[in-house]
């Protein structure tokens, strides 16, 4: 089969076809409102389906209060439905499927986000947030795996076709899988077969509740990106375990928030723009002086996670979707040539949400470069790619100059 005709044929994701094999990433847009959606939210994810992608995903949704980090993320409740329904039917009427990512933050939160103490896999200090979360008590896992059951039926309620189970990049599923942040005494810490229990509970409430009409995606680590965290052939075992659970597909990524950020995303975080946003002085300046230490640059480098990603589809039969630095053309060819179903792409379809009908038109690469300023804003503002914006300050400016000529 040639590689123009794969890119653009159907395959399904479980119970659920969609038209091409290319899905909007679920990378955090920030364009929430009081834990719902905005009609920014709708109008992004709409150019995004008009702009032919196989299906978009809405980002970082909380199973629960507990589970929330910003107050721009969405919690899926059935208060938020009606105007979630705005949004499916506008990606429906578009001709792509509509897929929610669903999760725990875990400790990556503060207590006035999260309504109480952040809660964790472990008791400790997480330094990122910072705050101190408790470890979560055995009695309290039942109630969150229910959660996630809870959060597919919302989202079958809104119109999803499809939900992203977030079990990576150290989120509360990641911090119980990794011996970094997982250090319990009882049957949920200690080997890794334990330190998966809590996932296996998660993912049987996602599949009895999804039933035989929802995919189900799980995104997943490859590695956690730094000594001391799961590294690559423990991450197997948990994608094998994964796919006998019964995940329609998984989400090959890396990298932990708390501990190795950009491992996840690649390049430099330009920490002048990171912290020019931020509210609390003393973050914004505590930031500014240890930033560079704390957020340490992985260089970029195109289809950076591939060598990785190679060895899960050496090991696994179930669908794999492959993310990370897909920014031309001959990028999503080679890697539905090497075998994976589908690709996922973040930061393209933010700086160009009809790339996927500009690549059936013959464009060849994206206008992204990758200085990592949207990121850099959607902690304290909606993403947003620095390209699209009038009157941005100068030393904003600067800084986006100096992390292009490093590149």
């Amino acid at each position: 089969m040639s590689k123009e005709s794969l890119l653009f044929t159907p395959d399904n994701i479980g119970p659920v076809t969609l038209r091409n094999r290319t899905i909007r990433s679920a990378a955090f847009e920030g364009m929430g409102k009081d834990n719902g959606p905005t009609p920014m939210l709708r109008d992004y994810h709409l150019s995004v389906a008009r702009g032919g992608v196989g299906m978009t995903t809405l980002a970082y949704a909380g199973i629960c209060r507990s589970a929330l980090s910003f107050d721009t993320q969405l919690w899926l409740r059935p208060e938020i439905v009606p105007s979630l329904r705005e949004i499916t039917d506008g990606i429906h009427a578009a001709g792509a499927k509509a897929s929610i990512q669903i999760g725990h933050c875990g400790n990556m939160t503060h207590r006035s986000t999260a309504g109480g103490t952040p809660v964790g896999a472990s008791t400790g200090f997480n330094l990122y947030s910072p705050t101190w979360a408790r470890g979560l008590r055995e009695d309290e896992l039942k109630g969150l795996a229910v959660a996630f059951g809870e959060a597919v039926r919302t989202a079958r309620d809104a119109g999803f076709d499809c939900v992203e189970v977030h079990a990576g990049h150290g989120y509360l599923i990641s911090q119980f899988l990794s011996p970094y942040t997982n250090r319990r005494r009882d049957r949920f810490g200690g080997p890794l077969e334990n330190r998966m229990l809590f996932m296996q509970m998660c993912m049987e409430e996602v599949m009895k509740a999804a039933g035989s009409d929802m995919g189900v995606l799980v995104k997943t680590n490859m590695r956690d990106g730094f000594k001391g965290g799961l590294e690559i052939d423990d991450c197997l075992t948990v994608a094998r375990e994964l796919e006998r659970l019964g995940a329609h597909a998984l989400v090959l990524s890396g990298g932990f928030v708390s501990k190795a950020p950009m491992y996840v995303m690649r390049g430099e975080m330009p920490i002048y723009s990171m912290t020019y946003y931020m509210k609390q002085l003393w973050l914004k300046y505590g930031v500014r002086l240890a930033g560079r230490f704390m957020i340490p640059t992985v260089p970029f480098r195109e289809l950076y996670f591939l060598e990785d990603a190679l060895r899960f589809r050496e090991a696994l039969k179930c669908k794999l979707v492959y993310v990370g630095g897909v920014v031309s053309r001959s990028n999503a060819d080679r890697v539905l040539d090497e075998g994976f179903d589908f690709v996922q792409m973040g930061r393209a379809l933010l700086n160009e949400p009809d790339f996927v009908n500009r690549m059936r038109a013959g464009e060849q690469r994206c206008g992204c470069d990758h200085v990592n300023y949207c990121i850099a804003r959607m902690y304290s503002r909606e993403m947003a790619c620095h390209k699209h914006l009038d009157n941005l300050p100068p030393r904003i400016l600067r800084e986006i100059e100096e992390i292009k000529a490093k590149g």
